[in-house]
């Protein structure tokens, strides 16, 4: 055997991923732009569905009121994510529901004022007008961190290095969504992990008319396979003598969301009535604001390596905070009960069929908006079972989380500071966030538990979430331990070009506002 050169064992770091079929942006055509966008819409309807089939009983909620909510929520969802891709970063990201906000949403519906109101109905509606104006006011902070390149400049101090626990743990951070959930139905959730796995990456060269029709389309054929199967199930009476959980888990039948739907409803601002304002409501929302920055601004640099583009510079990012908080404010305005991220599920898929189009995130919005004033027919698709999406979340969040570890090539991995701050911020930005939720469940408040309502809000919900205790370990030992001699291992050399938006040529193709606007909003 011949000897190996030292340039066949490793493999040059590369800032575009490569093997996507289509980058940001380059189009399918349209009859497959169309079905992959759908195919978006689909994987979306998951979070839009859960966040409020959790929240609006406990507020108080009836069936229809929980469909008007998940209706509100794909509708500003569709808004929020156009105006992303159209003057935000212009990556191809779904903006969605977020679940960092479910900590201080449930502070507000436990709040004595509002637990005590007999009439469900009333319930809902006053703690509704609370959590809006909460995220009205909260809404605020992305908006000025924005709008004003705050973010921008904080972003300066943040290294490869520093960003890999972050955008790892925006996948690993979400694993209580994955197999937890679709183990409630493994009967469905198995066999839906399974084909995923099978059509996205052993079928993957099954082609008709030089189209990929297996790996490109994966989710939605398997989706619509093990959908059928549950229905199946479900009409056969398999689930009649089963648990109560079971039953919500696997039945097609028990979601409610078809027969409460409207025919056709157009969501409106201030649909419950005017807001109310509390000033230790908003202080606690703010915090999931920050935990939304920090899962997005994660979630941001993954879809630029998924898209094939540059990482956004500085001045992008922010762009595209300020826009998101745009987001929330329209989340508080219309009522969706949390404010809006990017979508990590969506992220994902993007390398799953290895299709980095904006274009398909734009028409996926379309469906969004579209679908949610047409009620029955988005309540047909969102009345798909939760374990199918977990499911498919094993995979997805999995490949985002890979993407932060990918930025490990511009590192140097042989030096034991790299080793040790990228190793703890790993372990705590699992292991804090672990500790806050078993202490919740074992005494039904977060560790934080003093008098002060709004200052437990705040912490609770800031170390609930991995990627924020991952930045604010990994970025202050990377910036604190042995950093005036060890730019070149964190990475910084390569960072360097990347965050200015001159800095590179391609950041032009990718950023510029489009309409001819940036003569009025001048790159930096």
């Amino acid at each position: 055997m011949a000897a190996i050169k030292p340039e066949e064992i490793s493999h040059p770091p590369m800032d575009q991923l490569q093997g996507l079929e289509y980058c940001i942006d380059s189009n399918p055509s349209w009859a497959e732009t169309i079905a992959l966008g759908f195919q978006h819409y689909i994987l979306a309807l998951g979070t839009a569905v859960m966040i409020p089939s959790f929240l609006v009983p406990v507020m108080g909620g009836s069936d229809d009121d929980k469909v008007r909510v998940v209706q509100t929520l794909l509708f500003v969802e569709g808004i929020n994510t156009l105006l992303q891709t159209l003057f935000g970063t212009r990556l191809p990201t779904v903006v969605g529901g977020s679940y960092a906000f479910m900590v201080p949403v449930i502070s507000i519906i436990r709040d004595p004022s509002f637990a005590m109101i007999e009439d469900p109905h009333l319930r809902f509606l006053s703690t509704m007008r609370a959590v809006q104006g909460a995220l009205i006011v909260a809404s605020s902070v992305q908006i000025i961190l924005g709008f004003s390149q705050i973010w921008a400049i904080c972003s300066r101090f943040f290294s490869p290095l520093g960003m890999v626990p972050v955008i790892a743990l925006v996948g690993f951070g979400l694993f209580d969504r994955g197999f937890l959930v679709a183990g409630t139905c493994v009967e469905i959730g198995v066999p839906m992990l399974i084909l995923f796995i099978a059509f996205s990456q052993y079928l993957k060269n099954f082609q008709i008319r030089q189209v990929p029709i297996l790996e490109r389309f994966a989710l939605l054929i398997s989706t619509t396979v093990i959908w059928a199967y549950a229905h199946l199930l479900t009409a056969s009476g398999a689930y009649k003598h089963r648990p109560d959980l079971t039953q919500r888990s696997c039945r097609t039948d028990r979601a409610n969301l078809i027969s409460s739907a409207p025919w056709i409803k157009i969501p409106y601002p201030l649909e419950w009535g005017a807001p109310t304002f509390d000033a230790g409501h908003a202080f606690g929302m703010m915090a999931a604001v920050l935990v939304s920055l920090v899962e997005s601004t994660g979630a941001y640099k993954a879809a630029s390596r998924l898209a094939s583009a540059t990482p956004p510079p500085a001045h992008v990012l922010s762009r595209g905070i300020g826009w998101q908080g745009i987001g929330i404010l329209l989340s508080g305005l219309f009522g969706t009960l949390t404010g809006s991220t990017v979508s990590v599920e969506n992220v994902g898929l993007l390398g799953s069929n290895r299709i980095g189009s904006r274009r398909v995130i734009q028409v996926s919005a379309g469906f969004m908006i579209f679908f949610s004033m047409l009620g029955k027919f988005g309540a047909l698709f969102a009345s798909i079972p939760f374990p199918i999406f977990a499911a498919v979340y094993c995979v997805l969040f999995g490949i985002v989380a890979s993407v932060g570890l990918s930025f490990l090539q511009f590192t140097n991995m042989n030096s034991m500071r790299n080793l040790f701050i990228c190793g703890v911020s790993l372990f705590l930005g699992l292991s804090i966030p672990e500790y806050f939720r078993e202490y919740t469940i074992r005494a039904f408040h977060g560790p934080a538990h003093t008098r002060a309502g709004w200052f437990n809000d705040f912490l609770n919900t800031i170390f609930f979430s991995s990627p924020t205790v991952a930045l604010i370990v990994g970025v202050f030992l990377d910036n604190t331990l042995d950093y005036k001699d060890s730019a070149k291992d964190r990475g910084m050399p390569w960072w360097a070009k990347f965050r200015t938006f001159k800095g590179d040529s391609r950041n032009e193709e990718f950023y510029t506002l489009p309409f001819n606007l940036n003569r009025f909003f001048p790159p930096s």
